[in-house]
């Protein structure tokens, strides 16, 4: 209960002062990203090191790894944001403020999905069979798949928003939804924000489960996705430029999902994989997945930002 209540008060305070700095539209630069990417992440090995205090050195093992396998997931997320912000032209100063949203709304939906998703693993245990076959499933498809493409059209939530709400054809200031000559109208940056969180709602399929094979404490499971979620925006400020540079990072994110798919399907058959091997895994792929995109894939093609 006590972290509980030292998680909800950090939470708070860092709401509101990213809610109160990032009120208006601005580009962010290299810097800031940079800066608010040391501390989210200086934050999290902050909590990491309380929960090792508090709860132990098994409970911080634990966190520490969901933080890591969200923080590595959420890197695929950031190609398809990129995409999506190409797609609909929306330029720098505004993607700030549509990740804002997008993030909060991300955090209420994370918490439903660990709540149902703990909720009928305690009661259904056949159900680690499905979730660690659909991490694997995902994992051969992503590692099999070329560059998506975005459609909005066939985007089911688009579709509804556009059934409702007018769409105008330019971004005119930051507002989503104004009303003009007595008519409610939807900017494109509302209808960007609906595909993001859209898109959010595909990845958090892949990410809990995944999570779900390393503990079913709904405090680790929750802080270590919110503590990973937060530093989301500034991590593709941070990123978004040299994305291209990691050809062979996606490979890394799918054995990743493989190998907690194969854990899941373990440790329900009665095969129990420690923790700390498990962290040993991930962390080892993703830095031989970053050093071979950085040496092999050198000359890899880099994503163009267009209209951005």
């Amino acid at each position: 209960m006590f972290m509980w209540i030292i998680f909800s008060v950090l939470l708070a305070i860092m709401l509101v002062i990213d809610l109160g700095l990032n009120r208006k539209s601005h580009t962010v630069s290299f810097k800031e990203a940079l800066g608010w990417s040391i501390v989210w992440v200086g934050l999290a090995l902050a909590f990491n090191a309380g929960i090792w205090y508090t709860m132990g050195s098994g409970k911080a093992v634990e966190f520490f790894t969901g933080y890591v396998i969200e923080k590595a997931l959420s890197v695929d997320n950031l190609f398809v944001f990129i995409m999506i912000f190409s797609y609909f032209g929306i330029r720098d100063h505004h993607q700030a403020r549509i990740l804002k949203w997008g993030i909060i709304g991300a955090l209420v939906m994370r918490g439903i999905f660990i709540v149902a998703g703990i909720e009928l693993l305690e009661r259904f245990h056949w159900l680690f069979y499905v979730f660690g076959g659909l991490l694997i499933v995902t994992a051969v498809k992503m590692a099999c798949s070329g560059e998506g493409k975005i459609d909005p059209e066939k985007n089911l939530i688009v579709r509804l928003a556009g059934k409702f709400l007018p769409v105008t054809k330019k971004v005119r200031g930051d507002w989503f939804i104004t009303r003009r000559r007595g008519i409610w109208l939807a900017s494109p940056l509302l209808v960007t924000l609906l595909m993001v969180e859209a898109s959010d709602v595909v990845f958090a399929l892949d990410s809990i489960p995944a999570i779900f094979a390393v503990t079913l404490d709904p405090f680790i499971v929750f802080t270590s996705n919110v503590f990973a979620i937060m530093g989301l925006r500034a991590l593709y400020f941070l990123l978004a430029n040299v994305m291209g540079m990691f050809v062979y990072l996606k490979y890394g994110i799918s054995f990743i999902l493989a190998f907690v798919g194969v854990k899941m399907l373990a440790v329900v058959s009665g095969f129990h994989v420690p923790p700390p091997l498990s962290l040993s895994v991930i962390t080892a792929t993703l830095v031989i997945s970053i050093l071979a995109s950085v040496t092999i894939g050198r000359k890899a093609r880099p994503v163009v930002l267009e209209n951005v």
